[in-house]
């Protein structure tokens, strides 16, 4: 149920997202742009991203993808074969087909998993010493050119390349990133005019249990060398670059700092606070960072003052008087309609009216109850009567022998003492054979349940409003007038009857045969006692057959009601299983609207009950009060009860897909929803109600609340901040208007707009660069580690320790 429940909210999501998208630009990249990720770890970056880029760039099938790694691909990339072949990631359950990531597996780079003391720099000495592995990063770079090449028609120009370097700081295979993006460089710059690389260094602060103190030390290592590849003094050169002969040529980096920006992105954010996505906001950062870096203009006069991005001027900006260039951070917010929310909610929404209208079906009388289960009287009496023998086979005793008793001897015996000097036990023999006997006999063949049930799916059919529900009710012992207690009232009145008629029958076995009507003829003793025999069959025998069709009745209703207690343990349990059912469809709702942290989520779970509950209202004002069991939406309770919860799940979600979420009030902007989902629960003459500027205020701060920067820093207010914040939205809407008028003269930061037409929602992006490693929480605590290791022997560096940046 949960993969489904998965499956139709994500489908709606995606679905909502095509839509919008066709009214919502989707932006254009300028320039060809290459993502270089270094490390196993680093891999679990690319399929977030090529989603993310999928959703946001209509040229995005010209972006490369190439991951460098020893070959052992973390788990659950997709990522991990020859740079030959096609790899596949997964997207919405789907395998795909993605040409795009291309895999430089350097095999064998760390012999038998490497020794932990020195696996970094292992990695560098057998990266130098062994000539294949730098074969086989030529080989895929030119494959990656190759590739770019054939994609040239995407872009607008063809002049510059921007290559994004991946890598998280504690992957050992960082430590090949002087050559590895060196030669990138330098192989794509004999295909462009110049090449705009940055680095994007990850630090995962969250899962350290496992590897407790040595990652820490390990990150370090590599923010002390990236100080170094950072400085204006850094310079580089080696033989990387091999021709198909195997001829090494020299690359060569002179004097400046190795990236144009480097990006420190945490799982930590500067307050402190782990993000609930963990790397997953990064990666999508990136996305944001790289479409601002390299975007497409679409009109230029529109644009032309809107306070767009500049790298010249953002990186100027960083540079402290000594001449030391800072990092760069970013944190990123969302705000749009939480269509995965929305989907879930309403399905729950729908389920609870769906059963409240199973619930209030037509009332019926106590006897039109009876009747459903086919308990009226006369199906009772029907049923008795195929039971017990019909009384007309009591005549048949009067062909019984008899003693050839005179009269005159009976005249003073009781009834009883003469059908014993008349018959003997052949009276009681006869009727315990014909009567007593064969009703048993009957009796047990009788298969209460089954009658029931087929009179309930008779009944079921003539009444389809009828179902479990009801079903269930009206066998429930503790509720007041259900067929259950009836028929138990029924029983007490019968057992009472018994009682009655047992002791009558006792009194008339002691009644005397002259007290017994019947016509005496003088002189004539025989036809005197046939007289007798006749008044005595039809009051005694037929006081006993009258007292066995009462104890049969009461022994159908015995079984009746044994019957009916079962069927109420069936019938309940469907009950409960429709209450656990929506329990747990509004557990998904509600968990779904908790996980929307990237959006005001008020009134969500109100506000969607009220827009369900309109549309199914108005809907059956048009359609009729049963328009929801009709077979077009989701058909006959009853069946659906049967056939269990995944098929009336099947049902409900159709419903939704093709009658409620394709209404009108799903098809506001997000600006209008918003609105009127923050003042659901407010009354109209309400003063409270919040105004639409007073809900853009609310959506400002919580989308400059949620923009924290993803990096923690000793002093939040350090001496070379440097702060530009952008949005991508629609520019003309009213909110994006609002925004970028608030606080316009008073601001300390830059605020720009990255204008995409669209209606779904609103994003921010925040920069803040000009911080050093020092600044860093992360490197004061990792320092400790960084420098006990190494006083314990452990080799981080490749590079003499005299050419490292000093510990700060």
């Amino acid at each position: 149920m949960r993969e489904m429940l998965d499956r139709f909210a994500a489908d709606y999501s995606a679905a909502e997202h095509k839509l919008r998208g066709l009214e919502d630009d989707q932006s254009s990249i300028h320039y060809p742009t290459v993502f270089l990720f270094i490390g196993e770890e680093a891999g679990h970056a690319i399929e977030p991203m090529m989603r993310s880029n999928e959703l946001k760039w209509d040229n995005n099938a010209g972006v490369i993808y190439l991951h460098v790694s020893t070959g052992e691909s973390p788990s659950g990339t997709g990522i991990g074969q020859p740079a030959s072949t096609a790899p596949a990631y997964t997207e919405g359950g789907k395998s795909r087909s993605a040409p795009k990531v291309i895999h430089a597996a350097l095999t064998g780079l760390i012999a038998n998993q490497g020794d932990k003391r020195t696996v970094r720099k292992d990695i560098a000495a057998a990266f130098r010493e062994e000539g294949r592995h730098l074969i086989e990063l030529n080989r895929s770079l030119r494959q990656v050119s190759d590739t770019i090449a054939d994609y040239g028609r995407l872009y607008a120009s063809f002049d510059r390349l921007h290559l994004a370097v991946i890598t998280r700081v504690d992957d050992p295979l960082n430590i090949l990133i002087p050559e590895v993006s060196l030669l990138a460089q330098s192989i794509f710059l004999q295909l462009f005019k110049s090449v705009q690389m940055d680095l994007y260094a990850l630090i995962n602060e969250r899962e350290q249990s496992e590897t407790f103190g040595y990652a820490g030390a390990a990150g370090i290592s590599f923010l002390r060398e990236l100080e170094g590849m950072q400085r204006p003094d850094y310079s580089f050169s080696a033989m990387l670059q091999v021709t198909g002969d195997g001829l090494a040529i020299p690359v060569e980096h002179r004097p400046s700092p190795l990236f144009d920006l480097v990006y420190l992105l945490s799982d930590r954010n500067e307050r402190g606070m782990t993000s609930l996505n963990g790397m997953q906001d990064n990666y999508e950062m990136i996305c944001h960072i790289l479409l601002l870096k390299n975007r497409k203009r679409k009109d230029d006069l529109l644009q032309s003052n809107d306070g767009s991005y500049n790298n010249s001027s953002f990186r100027n900006s960083l540079m402290a008087e000594s001449g030391r260039q800072g990092f760069v951070s970013a944190g990123l917010a969302k705000v749009k309609r939480p269509t995965y929310a929305i989907a879930l909610t309403v399905l729950y929404h729908l389920f609870e009216l769906f059963a409240a209208r199973l619930q209030n079906a037509p009332a019926l009388g106590s006897k039109e109850k009876q009747a459903f289960f086919g308990l009226d009287d006369a199906a009772l009496e029907t049923r008795v009567a195929q039971i017990v023998p019909g009384e007309d086979r009591l005549a048949d005793m009067t062909g019984l022998l008899t003693s050839g008793i005179r009269f005159e001897q009976l005249r003073r015996m009781s009834l009883r003492e003469a059908e014993e000097a008349l018959f003997g036990d052949g009276c009681k023999v006869f009727f315990r054979k014909h009567f007593t006997e064969a009703a048993a006999i009957r009796l047990g063949e009788l298969n209460a349940a089954e009658e029931l049930r087929r009179s309930i799916a008779r009944s079921s059919k003539e009444q389809p409003r009828i179902c479990f529900y009801q079903v269930s009710e009206w066998t429930d012992e503790n509720v007041d007038g259900s067929v259950l207690n009836m028929v138990r009232a029924r029983m007490r009145e019968l057992a009472r009857e018994i009682a009655l008629a047992v002791e009558e029958f006792d009194r008339t076995g002691e009644a005397r045969v002259e007290d017994l009507k019947f016509q005496r003829l003088p002189f004539m003793d025989k036809q005197n006692v046939r007289s007798f025999i006749r008044a005595f069959l039809d009051t005694v025998y037929q006081q006993q057959w009258q007292l066995l069709r009462l104890e049969t009745e009461l022994a159908v209703y015995q079984r009746i009601v044994a019957s009916l207690e079962r069927l109420h343990e069936g019938y309940q349990a469907k009950v409960q299983r429709m209450n656990v059912l929506g329990g747990e469809l509004k557990a998904a709702s509600q968990q779904s609207i908790r996980l929307s942290d990237d959006y005001i989520g008020q009134n969500v779970f109100e506000y969607y009950g009220r827009v369900t509950e309109g549309v199914i209202k108005e809907l059956e004002e048009k359609r009729g009060e049963s328009v929801l069991f009709e077979d077009r939406f989701a058909g006959n309770a009853a069946e659906l009860a049967e056939q269990g919860d995944t098929v009336l799940l099947e049902r409900l979600i159709d419903v939704c897909r093709k009658h409620i979420l394709t209404t009108e009030p799903f098809n506001q902007s997000f600006e209008e929803e918003l609105l009127l989902r923050a003042n659901v629960s407010v009354a109209y003459s309400n003063r409270k109600a919040l105004s639409r500027d007073e809900l853009f205020q609310q959506l400002y701060r919580t989308l400059e609340d949620n923009a924290a920067i993803n990096i923690r820093l000793l002093d939040y207010t350090h001496e070379h901040r440097y702060e530009e914040k952008y949005l991508f939205g629609d520019r003309e809407s009213e909110f994006i208007r609002f925004a970028l008028g608030v606080d316009e003269t008073t601001r300390i930061y830059k605020l720009g707009c990255v204008h995409e037409k669209r209606s779904s929602g609103v994003e921010k992006l925040n920069l803040m660069g000009g911080f050093h490693l020092e600044d860093l929480m992360y490197y004061r605590n990792g320092k400790v580690y960084y420098e006990t290791y190494l006083q314990n022997g452990y080799e981080f560096h490749a590079l003499d320790p005299a050419f490292l940046p000093e510990l700060r």
